[in-house]
């Protein structure tokens, strides 16, 4: 899950650069690495667990851009503070996190199911 992480982050950078990416890519990718970050946690647990946990915190933090106290507002203009809390509402991008989700979710279904028959 951590080379998935730094992959996963690799590629949100470059999403942002490369004009023809459409801006939800990069935020399944966020969802996807927070989903990542959960299974090293939780990794005894099952991986619903996880992506129930991602989807929340990706949620809360979409949420939490409608709040705007000068503190707050000072972190999200940084670059790690904008990377991690992004800057401004948008639903589209609930969507995009449940989609980042679900892909990584089934990836790793993927993965765990091909592992286990070996």
């Amino acid at each position: 899950y951590l080379s998935g992480i730094a992959v996963l982050i690799a590629l949100g950078l470059l999403s942002r650069r490369v004009k023809f990416v459409p801006a939800a890519c990069g935020d399944a990718l966020w969802a996807m690495m927070v989903y990542c970050c959960f299974r090293i946690v939780l990794i005894r647990k099952p991986m619903i667990i996880s992506a129930v946990a991602a989807l929340i915190t990706s949620f809360a933090i979409e949420f939490s851009q409608m709040l705007t106290p000068d503190w707050l507002v000072k972190i999200r203009s940084t670059f790690l503070g904008h990377m991690l809390l992004g800057k401004g509402f948008l639903w589209s991008d609930l969507l995009a996190y449940a989609i980042g989700i679900a892909v990584i979710y089934g990836l790793t279904a993927l993965i765990r199911k091909g592992v286990s028959e070996k």
